[in-house]
């Protein structure tokens, strides 16, 4: 089979049946609170300054420009673990290189969309991946379906986890970052930018990703483990994360992976020229401490945990069906929970 274009996305199946339920998500910003939970607190000495934000209605990089005017630094001396959601309120990390000197007190710094929690010095500079995961508080307005078949989705999800789906934030509106992505690939248009480029790459590999843990769940192998399948630290089975080099699975796992790079072979050789290396990512993600409760009957709250990479829409398509206002804006930073 050959590639095709690759707007809009396809729908990819769910590990559990459907509730029939559904709810609208991110009615308020309040409606989505994320917590960042680092992989480590800043010492109190370094050449970093370390500072903890609350955002609410700003994306990651408009913060990050805004800190590096307030500091007087390049915008390329500013570093975080993660890009979050614009609209929800969020707190997360931000380092500035400030080796000189104890540097401004950006405690005080205010702005309609954001404000200064905290500040620390640090030996290091925070990079994307720094963070051990994510803190989640959701509200869900609206919901109509069974209590009692939600309830039990809830039960499966918080037994045996979640596909670990990117989420659809990651191949931006419609699946447009996919096809551009497919585009640049095939040379069919030039990319300068490169921080566009990285963008199309990641929805790339991930689309890819995403097709492997589909047929796996579309075979009936969800949760299980295949013979020749590459576990992680956790004892979880992994998918490719597309690039040079071949797959490290054997045998029915190697095979599964090999059958849909072929059925996307245009993307896993452009993917592999790119330059891009082959790496591992979960195929399940497991919500820690995952809890819920009805304010209304027609409101439900629910709060879990997730480790870094993985997304709360991956859990939420599991439970019911959600949508959200169209606030869709071209250009727009895409968030990775």
């Amino acid at each position: 089979m050959t590639d095709t274009r690759y707007t809009p996305l396809p729908l990819w199946p769910s590990a559990y049946p459907s509730s029939g339920a559904s709810a609208t998500l991110k009615r308020f910003n309040e409606d989505f609170r994320v917590t960042e939970l680092p992989l480590q607190r800043p010492g109190g000495v370094g050449e970093h300054v370390w500072l903890e934000v609350e955002k609410n209605g700003a994306n990651t990089a408009f913060v990050a420009q805004r800190l590096a005017e307030a500091a007087g630094v390049q915008e390329r001396d500013v570093g975080y673990a993660g890009l979050k959601d614009r609209h929800a309120i969020t707190r997360q990390w931000f380092s500035l290189y400030l080796p000189k000197g104890d540097g401004p007190d950006l405690t005080g710094l205010a702005h309609p969309e954001f404000k200064v929690l905290a500040q620390s010095r640090h030996v290091k500079k925070l990079r994307p991946g720094d963070l051990q995961g994510n803190r989640f508080r959701i509200v869900l307005r609206d919901v109509t379906g069974r209590r009692d078949a939600i309830e039990a989705n809830l039960r499966a999800v918080a037994a045996q986890g979640v596909p670990n789906y990117f989420g659809a934030q990651r191949f931006g509106h419609d699946g447009g970052n996919v096809e551009q992505g497919r585009a640049m690939l095939a040379r069919e248009i030039r990319v300068r930018n490169p921080k566009k480029k990285g963008l199309y790459l990641s929805a790339v590999r991930s689309f890819v990703f995403n097709e492997v843990l589909a047929l796996r769940i579309r075979q009936g192998q969800w949760g299980r483990t295949l013979p020749g399948d590459v576990l992680d630290e956790a004892g979880r089975p992994t998918g490719p994360l597309w690039g040079r080099g071949r797959v490290t699975t054997t045998d029915a796992a190697q095979a599964l992976e090999n059958g849909v790079a072929q059925q996307h072979a245009a993307l896993c050789d452009g993917m592999e020229h790119a330059g891009l290396d082959q790496a591992r990512r979960a195929l399940v993600a497991s919500p820690a401490d995952l809890s819920w409760q009805w304010p209304q009957a027609d409101e439900l709250v629910l709060e879990f945990s997730l480790d870094a990479g993985s997304y709360a829409t991956a859990v939420l398509n599991e439970i019911l069906c959600t949508t959200e206002p169209d606030r869709h804006t071209e250009d727009e930073p895409v968030a990775a929970e």
